[in-house]
Order: C-alpha cells, then sequence, then structure tokens
C-alpha cells in the first residue's frame, strides 16, 4: 500500500516538533576553579575581562505520540509560551554571568547554556517529551544537548 508505514497503528505514530527561538547575550568564559593565567589560556579571547555577546538561536525539539484526536505531539502555542519562560525572559538581553544565577558558579560555555535551557524546560513539559535542545552560538559553532 502506497504510503502506508504498515505495521504502525496512528496511536503509535511518534513525531518531532522543533521551534526556532532567537535571543541576545553576553558572556565571559571565565571558570572560578582556575586561575586568571589558565583562565586566559584555556578560553582566550572570550575570556575578556568586559565580556562579549552572541545572536544565539535556540531549537527546542520536542517528540511524542501524535494524539489521535488533536493530531499534535503538542501544542505549538503551549511550546512558545515555554521558551518564553525558559529562555526569552531569563536570558534574552542579559549578561548570563551577571544576571543568570546558575551562572555564577557554572561557566557560561554553550555547552552549559544548552544544559541550563534543557533542566528547566523539562520542569514545565509534561514527562518524557523534550528530547532535544540545539543551540547555534554562531553560524559554525552548534552544542546539541539531549540530556544525556
Amino acid at each position: 500500500m502506497a504510503g502506508s508505514s504498515g505495521s504502525n497503528t496512528a496511536a503509535e505514530r511518534v513525531g518531532y516538533i522543533t521551534r526556532v527561538q532567537s535571543f541576545s547575550a553576553c558572556h565571559r568564559l571565565h571558570s572560578i576553579h582556575l586561575s586568571d593565567e589558565e583562565n586566559q589560556k584555556v578560553y582566550g579571547k572570550c575570556n575578556n575581562p568586559n565580556g562579549h555577546g552572541h545572536n544565539y538561536t535556540v531549537e527546542v525539539t520536542v517528540r511524542g505520540k501524535i494524539d489521535g484526536v488533536t493530531g499534535m505531539v503538542m501544542n505549538l502555542t503551549d511550546l512558545k509560551k515555554c521558551i518564553e519562560e525558559v529562555i526569552m525572559i531569563p536570558l534574552d538581553h542579559k549578561n548570563l554571568d551577571k544576571d543568570v544565577p546558575y551562572f555564577s558558579t557554572v561557566v557560561s560555555t554553550t555547552e552549559n547554556v544548552a544544559v541550563y535551557i534543557w533542566d528547566n524546560m523539562a520542569k514545565i513539559l509534561p514527562a518524557n517529551l523534550l528530547y532535544e535542545i540545539r543551540i547555534h552560538e554562531t553560524d559554525k559553532n552548534i552544542v546539541v544537548y539531549r540530556g544525556e
């Protein structure tokens, strides 16, 4: 049968939804566990005492069964509200190191920003729905985190 997946019934179909959001923030890569000299060696120009900024693009992907009644994995309006609460309000146009308490003791690398977003999205999304956080720090630097 053309277009049929064969053994999967409608109740078993799994879909992925990704919402893309951009935000701007500044930070300084600096570990409290390293000396000033070690920080300079590890982080180079990203250790600038005055910090530097990025226009981040975040992709939030959820994965789940496609509801037989609504036809949705999740209502995109609800996902948009979660992104506003977790990403835009606390991170957009902020100094990550000074304005976000989490980063007072955690280096604000893009990897750790992904962990921060994951942990906070997981708290407000339905259980086991969050699949992936993908952050484009620049056009060439992308971090992916799946809660592992």
